[in-house]
């Protein structure tokens, strides 16, 4: 009847959830295979998989807490019993086995919640649930316990005493142990019986029960007395019980692979006035340890992967578990064109869910880009938002984070080497020689790798035996005849070094006169870059890696990574960088960071996985809080056509970022410069120059309407603007279009001073959107880099240069025209030219050259002369950078 029961609830679990397959996982250390057979045979009744780990007799317990441990960790099981000698069934083993693993109900935890009547939550021991299946008609019986100790004697005394019985205990070598068995009217032996105690002590028609471990292969003997029911070991009835515990601890899995309640626990601020540095005010908050802060918004402990205390990385398992849990509301944070000092966007995105989460109890997700060490180092600085408003502990998040950008770095020279090899050895090398060392005899054998393999079929040769190609398919093969001249794979590196812009390669006599011009770009301009922006899955990744075009063969078709046979390792070096880091904003709250491409050379937007995550862990009235780089004009237009293409996320609200000062320069103010003083009419009040200016701020409006998505306007507010200049870019800002206008002091109080910007968000979310693309991708190359330039810049038309246009001719030849358009274009400016700035009208926008990310799936006009490489300033952030020797502590960075 119970395993009936007990297949039964399995079978309606499975109906509900098709690719369920529970895994019972039993640790055995002793040679009785007999009981290995009866769970097995139980098991496969039931309908549960069963896999025995059988260790060897007399291992110790360290050993055996090991093979736990492992278990432990193992996703594929949800359930641990343990069949091991009596002498190892200790403290230390059994509190080993993690509590939602625990079938056999030993823990100490599960023994707390049994004492406690806390049914739903626990997990009754099967050899007790056994034994109260035989036993009825407890109330006024008393029942001795006979060498049941540990969990099992203590879960016995609860469940017996629960059903009126009058319990006593006492072990076999217990001087009154023939006294106790005379009054008993039913004995539980928890543990084999000696030959001394003998049979007679116990009194005619007491009923006896045997729990003990040696009762499951049910070799007892107590003689034939004139006992009722004398030989009642729980055996296999015990071990069914533990079958029906599985079906319990499978139901419960299940559960908790729904979305979880957040129980997100915020970290209080105590602003300073003045504001210190943020490297202070980072250093001050004591943030929670990254599993806490996973924990409490839902996610499973092995769905992170821990570096250090705040940092940990998020896998992506998690997509499939929440599959069916609907999105939260999708926020972009954009911005006006800003001066060279930045406005402030992520601050203002930090402040933003800070204000959510902290102080109005929504959940919400930051998702932000790792900074590049190139601005670290150099003028920008950090990325980490500012003030009162940052992901913590800020020089973590400033420098290496989790390693995600040096894997980008290792993969793309790995590829820029595989070319320059790759066209030396085809050059000093026949077609016979370069066949056989491509595919070479390893150990007597000859076979084609898997790569080369999908190679051959590319080319449409159907054969796999290496030896049976003609000459003229080994030189299809062996030879990809790169034209040198029309390499686009660069080198790169994460820091700002001007004078790798332009270098060259090969001067060594071993590369016997191979040299040509290349350059180095900055990490972050790497496609695989915006290919870990862009991506949806692994499997995505590795088939974006193969398709990325490095150069053109002599015949003028595209050669790509996956030609060269590197896909696979490079998905290899990406492995890890494909999941997000999970980091705490100053107030405790949630934040993704991962991939950091510029806006001005590549589509500036942090990556998809991570927004994708964070809507589902925040659940369906949550906010997931993004930031694209600078002005709407370049990262919010990019998020939308490029971005939100890729995705098929539909985004709820665009935040516009805007400052007083900003506006300013727009109305004509003097030049800003980084690391210069401010003029006075940026710190004085000025009502017209900020009028004049609010031009910017209406076209960064406009723009966003044409996508069909609401505007809330924050404006972030310095000490130095006057009330009257805040009133009146905040009522411009209202009769522009925007749904609403707030003024924000995040920097100086944190979430607090974003309250009122959090609630215009939570008003304008639930509004009607109609969100549209720009364009249609089936326009051709031109037509759509014209409607960007016109819509978007205000241009009047585009003029294309002699090599932009060849360039458009050969991938529309190639079959890449229907690819999104990625401007690269300056960010100081809507226009090209950076000193102009308002809104400029009547230019012609200058294409001088196009390039395509076929990976990461767009295509990139250079608008103007665009450096993919930036350089050091005069006096770089590096001066002011140091490490205290004794504490370890960064100084400097901000």
């Amino acid at each position: 009847k119970i395993t009936e029961n007990a297949k039964k609830s399995l079978a309606s679990l499975k109906r509900e959830n098709p690719r369920l397959e529970p895994t019972l996982a039993i640790i055995q250390a002793h040679n009785d295979h007999s009981i290995q057979e009866i769970n097995k045979k139980f098991a496969e009744e039931v309908g549960l998989r069963v896999i025995h780990i059988c260790l060897p007799e007399g291992s110790s317990k360290d050993e055996i807490v090991n093979e736990i441990l492992r278990l432990n960790e193992d996703p594929n099981v949800q359930g641990l019993a343990l069949d091991l000698p009596e002498s190892l069934y200790s403290s230390k083993v059994l509190n080993a086995v993690k509590p939602e693993k625990d079938v056999d109900g030993l823990s100490d935890v599960n023994l707390g919640r049994l004492v406690r009547g806390d049914a739903y939550d626990c997990l009754v021991p099967p050899a007790v649930s056994a034994v109260m299946e035989l036993l009825k008609d407890l109330g006024g019986k008393t029942v001795l316990l006979v060498g049941a100790s540990g969990a099992v004697g203590a879960a016995l005394q609860c469940l017996l005493q629960r059903e009126g019985a009058a319990t006593m205990s006492c072990q076999w070598k217990a001087p009154q142990l023939r006294d106790k068995l005379h009054q008993a009217d039913v004995v539980v032996v928890g543990s084999t019986k000696p030959d001394d105690v003998p049979v007679s002590w116990i009194k005619p028609g007491t009923t006896i029960i045997s729990c003990s471990h040696d009762s499951l292969s049910e070799k007892q003997n107590y003689g034939q007395q004139n006992n009722q029911a004398a030989e009642n070991a729980v055996g296999s009835l015990a071990i069914a019980m533990r079958m029906q515990n599985m079906v319990k601890n499978t139901e419960r899995w299940i559960q908790s692979q729904q979305h979880r309640k957040w129980d997100l626990h915020c970290l209080k601020l105590q602003p300073l006035s003045p504001v210190p540095s943020d490297i202070e005010i980072s250093r001050a908050q004591s943030p929670k340890a990254v599993d806490v802060l996973a924990k409490e918004i839902g996610l499973l402990t092995d769905e992170i992967e821990i570096y250090g205390q705040t940092k940990a990385k998020v896998r992506l398992s998690l997509l499939e578990r929440l599959k069916d849990q609907p999105d939260g509301k999708y926020v972009l944070v954009a911005g006006i064109t800003p001066t060279p000092l930045g406005e402030g966007k992520s601050t203002v995105t930090i402040g933003l869910v800070q204000a959510l989460t902290a102080h109005l109890n929504i959940n919400s997700f930051a998702c932000l880009r790792q900074p590049s060490q190139g601005p670290t180092f150099g003028v920008k600085g950090g990325a980490a938002g500012g003030g009162y408003a940052q992901v913590i502990p800020m020089e973590e998040f400033n420098l290496h984070l989790t390693g995600d950008i040096h894997a980008i770095t290792a993969a793309n020279n790995l590829l820029a080497a595989a070319i320059d090899a790759r066209i030396l050895h085809e050059n000093t090398q026949s077609d016979k020689a370069l066949y056989n060392r491509l595919v070479p005899v390893v150990n007597g054998v000859r076979e084609f790798s898997a790569i080369q393999l999908a190679r051959l079929k590319r080319l449409g040769i159907n054969k796999t035996d290496p030896g049976t190609l003609t000459e003229d398919e080994i030189s299809k093969f062996a030879r990809l005849d790169i034209d040198p001249s029309t390499i686009t794979w660069q080198r790169v590196v994460d820091t700002n070094d001007r004078f790798l812009r332009k270098i060259t390669v090969g001067q060594a006599k071993t590369e016997k006169g191979f040299v040509r011009q290349a350059q180095f770009d900055i990490a972050v301009a790497s496609e695989i870059m915006a290919i870990l922006a862009l991506t949806t899955s692994l499997q995505d990744m590795k088939e974006r890696l193969g398709r990325m075009v490095v150069a053109n063969d002599k015949k003028g078709e595209p050669v790509t990574a996956e030609d060269l046979g590197v896909t696979g390792a490079l998905a290899v070096l990406m492995k890890d960088a494909i999941k997000p880091t999970l980091m705490q904003t100053l107030e405790g709250t949630p934040v993704f960071v991962h991939a950091g491409p510029f806006a001005n050379i590549a589509h500036g937007n942090s990556s998809i996985l991570a927004d994708k995550i964070a809507l589902k862990l925040v659940g369906e009235k949550g906010f997931v809080v993004t930031e694209a780089g600078f002005g709407a004009d370049i990262g919010m237009e990019k998020f939308f056509n490029i971005k939100c293409r890729a995705s098929g996320l539909v985004p709820s609200v665009v935040v516009l970022v805007a400052t007083v000062r900003a506006l300013k320069m727009h109305g004509g103010g003097p030049n800003v410069t980084a690391g210069a003083p401010l003029k006075k009419e940026y710190t004085e009040e000025n009502l017209q120059l900020v009028a004049d200016g609010c031009c910017n701020l209406q076209k960064q409006i406009q723009i966003a309407q044409l996508f069909g998505v609401p505007v809330v306007v924050a404006l972030n507010v310095f000490k130095t603007d006057s009330p009257a200049e805040v009133d009146l870019v905040c009522e411009i800002a209202k009769q522009s279009g925007a749904f609403d206008a707030v003024p924000c002091s995040h920097w100086s109080a944190g979430g607090k001073g974003a309250v009122k910007l959090a609630q215009a968000v939570e008003k304008a979310a639930n509004q009607k959107n109609s969100f549209k693309y720009l364009y249609n991708l089936e326009l051709p190359i031109v037509e759509k880099i014209r409607m960007i330039a016109q819509k978007v810049y205000g241009a009047q038309d585009i003029e294309l240069s002699p090599a932009a246009q060849s360039q458009v001719d050969r991938y529309t030849r190639q079959g890449f025209g229907n690819l999104p358009i990625c401007m690269a274009k300056t960010h100081l400016s809507l226009s090209h030219q950076p000193e102009r700035k308002g809104v400029p009208t009547g230019f012609i926008l200058p294409i001088s050259d196009v390039r395509a990310s076929i990976g990461a799936g767009f295509i990139y006009p250079l608008v103007g002369t665009m450096s993919t490489m930036p350089g050091l300033p005069t006096r770089p952030c590096f001066y002011d950078i140091d490490l205290d020797s004794v504490t370890e502590q960064v100084k400097g960075l901000f």
